[in-house]
């Protein structure tokens, strides 16, 4: 048999490949790169002027006003961050070790509840827990109880809180499968108790994993607009200032607004490096032989942690419930009447079936480009490693940390004049989409690559393909399964992006979760209803189709 000599290979594909990444690197320098960079500098001018100086950040650190949007930013988040925690570390582990009854159908609620918006747990709370909310008239009708207002820093704690404590249960639930049975029963046999073993020998092994999911949870939280917008009343955060102050009726300035947004971009990218740190120097490989195996409950405890988990998946999956309950419920005057109809879902597709059909096009668009860039980035970096290709795919994940009203804002100042002239039209919520929603489809892109051996493109080639038709014949058709999963959660966030969206869209780009926003602040809440529900059924079936085709519910990145 003839021998394959695989340094010919490589010449023969140099030409097709370096072509790919210069391409990349142009897209990256022009889309991504330009706009940072855009937006740093235009922190650095004055508002009207544009003379370069540091009046902008003397601004914000000299005024308590600002200054303390940034404390209420962090008091908030790390709240959020340990409350999270303290719900979905107790649920990982009585997942894992505890035999739960209904464990498949408390899964897909908690994931349901990940990737649902925000904005939706928060609009959901305000028709419950509002001024004129369900629990609220009753206590207040009934019962003579006034309840404590959802608005403010209590309501975002309970909506962040239910929202994003799924991330540490799904991330602790992944570690903890890798652990293998013998520590734990090493750790009996020398006399630990149930709670020491937790404390000395599982939760060590967990951390780096617990960390890692923390950040998601505080960026997560950190960068969110529609909670703090629908619900912050009196506790302004950086989110909302930095919009307010882009888009604001009341002295405003975009240079202001860029220098608020360039200090949260590098505590992100800083907590970001932080985190990797420490995850690679704290992080270990387990042979996991005999995994951790679940155990029957019996008698009270049984009933303390079946009660627990089933609450708290109740209290999760809520929001969904409400949005779907109401949007049949009659209105008069944007008012809930008693009976029920089908009036808001007639306004909807008499009045908002615009913002319906943007957001699936914009979002088909999206999810195909970021199908082709997610493949060929992730080939560049698997299979042609250098410190290039590895530049590539850093760049290409930083702005998953980039907060989205960040992001809005940087593509608006970047593409605001010739001659890319993009504002205002469907190419840039497009773009936003592609730039912030990409790390999914890339991180299943490359985790597929590895899994399969370069032998058969490399046969590809040798037998006259090519590097081009060799790629597209063998490795993409062999990477797809990988790349469908990554893209159908590239999909769910698309769908239910605001926070980006709510600084470039139009009246006639508007998308279906800006036209929930819009309707929310109008008090239409039939409306905002119905949108929702439709925005919601949207995430679900995609969940349900990304289960099928991955045989499981692991939805980590």
């Amino acid at each position: 048999m003839k021998r394959v000599d695989l340094k010919k290979l490589n010449k023969k594909g140099l030409g097709f490949w370096n072509g790919v990444t210069l391409l990349i690197i142009l897209l990256f320098v022009v889309f991504l790169i330009y706009p940072l960079l855009t937006l740093f500098l235009s922190g650095f001018k004055e508002t009207g002027t544009s003379v370069w100086s540091l009046d902008n950040y003397l601004r914000f650190f000299s005024r308590s006003y600002y200054t303390r949007a940034l404390i209420n930013s962090f008091k908030l988040t790390c709240s959020v961050t340990v409350i999270a925690i303290l719900i979905g570390v107790p649920i990982a582990y009585f997942m894992s070790f505890y035999v739960i009854k209904g464990r498949v159908l408390l899964e897909i609620l908690f994931i349901i509840s990940m990737m649902s918006p925000n904005f939706i747990g928060a609009y959901s709370w305000i028709l419950l827990l509002g001024r004129s909310g369900l629990i609220t008239s009753f206590f207040r009708n009934h019962l003579h109880i006034n309840l404590p207002s959802i608005y403010g820093f209590g309501g975002m704690l309970l909506v962040f809180s239910l929202k994003l404590y799924p991330f540490i249960y799904m991330y602790v639930s992944g570690a903890l499968k890798k652990i293998d049975v013998a520590l734990t029963e090493a750790a009996e046999s020398m006399g630990c108790v149930a709670m020491k073993k937790i404390t000395s020998v599982i939760m060590p092994l967990v951390t780096p994993t617990l960390v890692a999911a923390s950040l998601l949870v505080f960026m997560n939280s950190m960068a969110d607009f529609g909670t703090p917008a629908l619900i912050g009343e009196g506790y302004p955060v950086m989110p909302t200032m930095i919009y307010s102050e882009f888009v604001g009726e009341s002295g405003g300035s975009a240079n202001f607004a860029a220098a608020m947004a360039t200090i949260m971009v590098l505590i992100t990218a800083i907590l970001f490096l932080v985190q990797k740190w420490y995850v690679n120097t704290k992080s270990f490989t387990m042979s996991s032989i005999r995994p951790i195996q679940p155990k029957n409950l019996r008698g009270v405890r049984k009933i303390i942690i079946h009660a627990y988990v089933y609450l708290v998946a109740a209290l999760s999956i809520i929001p969904q419930c409400t949005v779907i309950y109401t949007s049949f419920r009659k209105t008069r005057l944007q008012v809930f009447v008693d009976g029920y109809d089908l009036e808001s879902y007639k306004t909807v597709f008499s009045t908002a079936v615009s913002s319906i059909v943007n957001s699936y096009i914009f979002c088909l668009i999206a999810i195909v480009i970021i199908i082709v860039l997610g493949m060929l980035i992730a080939y560049l970096s698997v299979r042609r490693k250098s410190w290039l290709t590895s530049t590539i795919d850093t760049v290409a994940m930083f702005p998953y940390i980039v907060p989205g009203s960040v992001l809005g804002i940087t593509i608006l100042l970047a593409f605001n004049s010739p001659p890319l002239m993009l504002s205002g039209t469907a190419m840039i919520m497009i773009l936003s989409l592609v730039i912030r929603r990409m790390a999914y489809t890339l991180r299943s892109s490359s985790a597929i690559l590895y899994q399969l051996s370069p032998s058969m493109e490399e046969a590809a080639i040798s037998l006259g393909d090519s590097p081009a038709k060799a790629f597209v014949k063998v490795t993409a058709k062999m990477m797809m399964p990988g790349v469908v999963s990554g893209a159908i959660l590239s999909w769910i966030t698309l769908i239910n992006e605001l926070s980006s969206s709510v600084m470039l869209y139009t009246a006639r780009t508007r998308t279906i979760s800006v036209a929930i926003y819009n309707e929310v602040i109008r008090a239409s809440y039939g409306t905002a209803a119905a949108l929702a529900t439709i925005l919601t059924i949207t995430t679900v079936l995609s969940l349900l189709i990304f289960f099928k085709l991955t045989g499981g519910r692991d939805v980590q990145i």
